[in-house]
């Protein structure tokens, strides 16, 4: 077996529906194979499997091709049985309804944050974001909620080898100041990043240990009305860390599995 190999067609595979998603309408061959920046007859072979296995189609007059619905339908019935999302979905639902601006679910995936929900707020102008989006650890308020929970030890283990790149003018891209935020919020509770990673972004998270899995939570919007009930945010923010952390018992099984 070529891993190698494999691994490169996967990732051309999920290139291909993302440029699906960015371009939003259908493409000839040529089209895909530029914006995949591969060469046709790789694409050639890439579209033929995946349009033998429903999730592709090409009109017959333009050859243009374009995704049927079958990968929508697959992750929505993979989204719905999600064992987190089942039983968190609710409580975050409602801490979005509380605060009306986006909250965002998350966990630490290597040296980084990775979002497993995304509940945009009800204003108009709010934070966007999308579930799979990957955050940087120094960053995000997820990300520095997580930070917060580490050991010394483990603390400095991965400070040492976080790329504390600048996203914007107010990025800590300092150790040490990052060491001393993370100190105040261990003080505080909760973990705030004021437009370190998004200008003109707030956002507040805290951790709560789930079923022996540490998951942060965020409420994020606009910095100046996040600011104006910065202590209304926090107080939602508890709240619903002491509901997920009362959740209990072990995550749901499959059949197959309990079989």
């Amino acid at each position: 077996m070529d891993v190698k190999k494999d691994v490169k067609t996967a990732g051309r595979t999920l290139s291909l529906f993302e440029a699906f998603c960015q371009r939003k309408a259908p493409m000839t061959l040529t089209q895909l194979a530029a914006a995949l920046d591969a060469p046709i007859s790789s694409c050639h072979g890439l579209v033929r499997t995946l349009s033998a296995r429903g999730y592709l189609y090409t009109a017959e007059q333009s050859r243009a091709i374009y995704p049927t619905k079958r990968l929508f339908e697959i992750a929505g019935e993979i989204a719905a049985h999600d064992p987190v999302l089942e039983r968190a979905g609710p409580i975050l639902q409602e801490l979005r309804d509380a605060t009306g601006e986006t909250v965002l679910l998350g966990r630490r995936q290597d040296d980084g944050v990775i979002y497993l929900e995304v509940i945009e707020g009800s204003h108009t102008v709010r934070y966007s974001a999308r579930s799979g989006d990957i955050k940087p650890l120094h960053s995000s308020a997820i990300g520095k909620a997580l930070l917060g929970r580490l050991d010394p030890a483990a603390l400095a283990d991965t400070l040492s080898r976080l790329d504390m790149a600048r996203y914007t003018p107010h990025t800590i891209v300092d150790r040490a100041a990052l060491e001393e935020d993370l100190r105040t919020g261990r003080q505080r509770g909760t973990f705030i990043t004021r437009g370190e990673n998004v200008a003109d972004v707030m956002a507040i998270a805290i951790t709560a240990l789930v079923n022996g899995e540490v998951l942060g939570v965020a409420v994020a919007g606009p910095l100046s009305r996040m600011e104006a009930d910065e202590a209304g945010h926090t107080a939602h923010l508890l709240a619903a860390r002491d509901a997920l952390e009362a959740l209990g018992g072990a995550l749901p099984q499959s059949t197959a599995a309990a079989d």
